[in-house]
């Protein structure tokens, strides 16, 4: 009966590519300028979309349990879950938010990927082996190891929640636009299509799918960009003074594309910024949830050392991308008004139909689709199982069975996909990377305290770590939500009550303050026995005995 559900779905999904194609027939139009449409791109777009529906058509045939739809039954090796986390990390935001932020702002637009960077040696570190060997399914699994279970998970759900909406809407927002400048398909029609996806991608394949079209996905994106930095330095002579002197010239002789400070020259969102995206990473529930994929806590850390090789290599080919957009994307074609047309989300794009026609331009957008599905599956996974894994089986029926959570997790996927559309309409004009700074913000001040401290303090107590993740949880939501952001730009509600558009500086702070002083002020016996669990959860996180194994398939 799934596997006819399945069918069904897949062919829903085919049918919404109809449509597609259908407006792509006729002339692309985006902010009023019209161009021809690009057949070779929609021929790829469709041959990649098919492609991950039959990889999800496959999962689904090797996706019996809990295990397996969570963590792909364990049994992914360190290098291909380096590359799919890697894959997480090249998100719409990375690709085509940085790149666009570079083209915008220039050399202040590396300022996100320096700090989606650098939080990786904070997991690398401190926390993928003792991720692998305390947890089982959600990241959840650690922050309440040793501590009264019900109320930590149900903060850990919201907090993870929270953040899976907003890194949703980003990339959302990313698919809307690629296909809106690709096929001339109305935004709104755009992200309805991708909600239908990704439901399928979840439901069915779990995180075994999720986890190949991450791979596949991953491997494209860096050869794709690759080639686009080549070309780029190709043109410029392999001359980087070329490049950024070329790129000077075409912005009118501005020099300040070359300087920093510009973007964030106010020094409390400046830090708070960089507090956002560092500690962020680290509290990522999609990123965390990959570490119960490998069998092991050795392969877990090799996970993290090729998915910081490869990101790092990334970051460097944005940075050519951005300011190779800024010095070979000028032609009229693509812009409107002044503008880049699609907005500055697409400077990639364009710059890929620059070096390599039609072609090249069909293979990139695919990318980029693909890029955008493979995170909105990762996500939409994360958010599930936290209300099925967290909220369901260990707060609600205890004594659920395992077809009893899976089945809550796929309807738990179409709710939160559900949300992913309605929010990725709203925040349609968006810059993308900085839609996901909010989310990091968030991850940075309700997931990152509470899993830190669990792992590295021993006085740390149930009521500290409730009390004190709410405040940060509380404070983060409702500064990001009184903001320049949310309160001036999204709601138009005038002038923001909260002048910082990053809080994480405050929030941050809040949770850690609040997770010690209400840990140090607690004498309860609870508080008693959450001390003494300490050595206990110290051993199995050093020596991973009693972890939990590999399943075969």
């Amino acid at each position: 009966m799934t596997m006819n559900l399945l069918k069904n779905i897949l062919s829903l999904a085919a049918l919404l590519l109809v449509p597609t194609i259908a407006f792509a027939a006729g002339d692309m139009q985006t902010d009023g300028t019209k161009s021809e449409t690009n057949f070779s791109a929609i021929a790829m777009f469709v041959i990649f979309v098919g492609l991950t529906l039959y990889i999800t058509y496959w999962a689904a045939k090797r996706t019996k349990s809990a295990k397996d739809f969570y963590a792909a039954g364990g049994g992914i090796t360190g290098l291909q879950n380096g590359l799919a986390i890697a894959g997480d990390y090249m998100s719409a935001a990375s690709f085509l938010g940085i790149t666009g932020m570079v083209y915008l702002k220039g050399y202040d637009g590396l300022i996100f990927a320096i700090g989606f960077l650098v939080g990786w040696p904070i997991i690398l570190f401190l926390m993928s082996e003792r991720l692998r060997n305390l947890g089982k399914y959600t990241f959840t699994d650690v922050a309440a190891y040793r501590f009264q279970q019900k109320p930590i998970r149900i903060l850990a759900a919201f907090g993870g929640v929270a953040v899976v909406i907003l890194y949703l809407i980003a990339q959302m927002v990313g698919a809307g636009k690629l296909i809106e400048l690709l096929f001339g398909l109305d935004f709104s029609y755009a992200v309805v299509m991708v909600g239908v996806l990704i439901i399928a991608y979840v439901s069915f394949g779990g995180m075994l799918a999720t986890t190949w079209v991450q791979i596949i996905k991953a491997v494209l994106l860096l050869g794709g960009a690759t080639f686009i930095a080549l070309m780029v330095m190709v043109n410029m002579g392999f001359s980087f003074e070329t490049l950024f002197k070329t790129a000077v010239d075409n912005r009118g002789g501005n020099m300040n594309i070359l300087f920093s400070g510009g973007f964030v020259s106010d020094p409390v969102n400046a830090i708070s910024l960089g507090i956002a995206l560092m500690f962020g990473t680290a509290g990522l529930p999609h990123i965390l949830m990959r570490f119960f994929t490998v069998p092991d806590a050795k392969e877990a850390r090799k996970s993290v050392f090729y998915a910081t090789g490869f990101i790092g290599y990334f970051y460097i080919l944005a940075f050519i991308i951005g300011f190779g957009a800024i010095a070979l994307v000028t032609a009229d074609m693509y812009m409107h008004a002044g503008k880049l047309i699609g907005g500055n989300n697409m400077a990639a794009i364009h710059l890929s139909h620059v070096l390599g026609g039609d072609a090249f331009l069909g293979f990139i957008s695919a990318v980029a689709f693909a890029t955008i599905l493979a995170v909105v599956s990762g996500l939409t996974l994360a958010g599930a199982s936290a209300i099925s894994h967290d909220i369901y089986a260990n707060v609600i029926n205890p004594n659920a069975t395992e077809e009893q959570e899976t089945r809550v997790a796929k309807r738990a996927t179409f709710v939160i996909g559900a949300l992913a559309i309605i929010f990725g309409i709203g925040f349609k004009d968006q810059n993308i990377a900085f839609v996901v700074a909010l989310a990091f913000t968030i991850a940075a001040s309700a997931n990152f305290p509470v899993l830190i401290m669990s792992m590295f303090w021993g006085n740390m107590t149930t009521r500290g770590a409730v009390i004190g993740g709410w405040l940060g949880l509380i404070s983060a939501v409702v500064m990001v939500v009184l903001g320049p952001v949310v309160w001036t730009q999204i709601l138009h509600m005038g002038e923001a009550i909260v002048p910082y558009k990053f809080p994480a500086l405050f929030t941050v702070a809040i949770a850690f303050i609040g997770i010690w002083f209400f840990s140090i002020t607690d004498k309860s016996e609870r508080a008693r026995t959450d001390k003494e669990g300490f050595e206990a959860q110290f051993i199995r996180a050093q020596t991973g005995i009693g972890a939990e194994g590999a399943s075969s398939h």
